[in-house]
């Protein structure tokens, strides 16, 4: 069924690649700062300070400082709402995961069954999850019925649902005192 679908594994993730590529760029702007600032020093060093040449330097020196720190602030910003989206996920992640086990007992799934639900909520495909278990299709499709039957549910995607309505009902992170709800 889901086998035409992409699944969220096969989603790109934001790769490393592109901070190190700002922070080549800041140090590239860093090098030309440099170069201008030498080059200003250097002018009214030799006294040769001519406003029509000492004019555009200063300009595009201010610019790139100005430049450099609106950048490095935006690297900042970046990297702080990577490591609390990160955060956020790992919480989620383990919330969906202590929820799943919690559902699965409710139920009384067999291990193998409540593997099979695993990977079925994660989006393999029957011929994968079979490949994966080391079984043969028919076994997987036997424990799909049987996970479906326990839990109340017509199919995969009721079976999803009733783990993200409940997932998302609830606070991922407990507010202070209370008791984790999953």
């Amino acid at each position: 069924m889901m086998d035409d679908v992409a699944s969220t594994r096969d989603v790109a993730r934001p790769k490393a690649r592109d901070a190190r590529l700002l922070i080549a760029l800041i140090a590239f702007q860093i090098l030309c700062s440099a170069f201008f600032v030498v080059d200003i020093v250097e002018d009214f060093q030799e006294g040769g300070v001519v406003l029509t040449h000492m004019l555009p330097e200063l300009g595009a020196t201010l610019g790139l400082f100005v430049g450099l720190a609106f950048e490095v602030r935006a690297l900042m910003y970046l990297m702080r709402r990577q490591a609390v989206m990160e955060k956020s996920l790992g919480v989620a992640a383990g919330a969906l995961g202590a929820l799943m086990e919690d559902y699965f007992r409710q139920w009384g799934l067999t291990p193998s069954e409540a593997d099979v639900a695993a990977f079925t909520i994660k989006g393999y495909s029957i011929a994968e999850i079979a490949t994966l278990r080391g079984s043969a299709e028919g076994t997987v499709k036997t424990h799909l019925n049987a996970i479906y039957r326990k839990a109340g549910v017509q199919g995969r995607g009721q079976l999803v649902s009733v783990l993200i309505e409940d997932l998302m009902n609830a606070p991922l992170v407990p507010e202070a005192g209370s008791a984790t709800r999953v």
